[in-house]
């Protein structure tokens, strides 16, 4: 297994076999080392990014609202710690680890380590549900995300095995940075 020895201990103690990393075509992302923050969530949680996808984020969001768009933040930087703890709620609660893997990343190949990825919703919407796609927000991040950096990760039947997930966008690109002073 070609994974740091934290991440396999992490992966032993929630009985994830070191095969799923091939077998699902998984990557495993360094964790954020420089996050800023950049929204607070109505429970006083505060979401974080790295700088630049911060500032995409921020950019994304104004050109959403000037459009009548709400662009909110459900969840942003987690580190693998958290992943851990997500997953073995998940398994205390009677869950399988293979249907776990299909919502959750495990620890180390999450999108979320990053401090890049964001997941989305707009309030009054639907949030974290597939029901994101039929919003307003959804169509608009469809036609524009792009011209910021960020992409859909996981649409229907991709090939890491997760389920499909709207609300679920990760700033890729440094080129849109760029453009983000065009935008302005």
């Amino acid at each position: 297994m070609n994974l740091p020895l934290h991440l396999q201990t992490y992966w032993q103690q929630l009985g994830i076999a070191p095969e799923v990393l091939q077998h699902k075509a998984l990557c495993v992302f360094e964790e954020a080392t420089e996050l800023v923050d950049v929204e607070a969530a109505i429970d006083g949680r505060v979401w974080q990014l790295t700088p630049a996808a911060a500032q995409a984020w921020c950019s994304m969001q104004a050109a959403a609202f000037s459009d009548g768009i709400d662009l909110k933040i459900a969840s942003a930087y987690r580190a693998s710690s958290r992943q851990v703890e997500l997953i073995q709620n998940k398994i205390d609660a009677g869950i399988g680890i293979d249907d776990i893997l299909q919502v959750l990343a495990p620890p180390g190949c999450s999108e979320h380590h990053t401090g890049r990825a964001v997941d989305i919703f707009t309030p009054g919407g639907p949030v974290v549900t597939e029901a994101f796609e039929t919003t307003a927000a959804f169509t608009w991040l469809q036609q524009h995300a792009h011209e910021f950096g960020f992409t859909l990760s996981f649409p229907r039947d991709n090939p890491f095995g997760y389920v499909y997930e709207p609300w679920h966008w990760c700033f890729q690109s440094t080129d849109a940075m760029q453009h983000l002073g065009d935008i302005r």
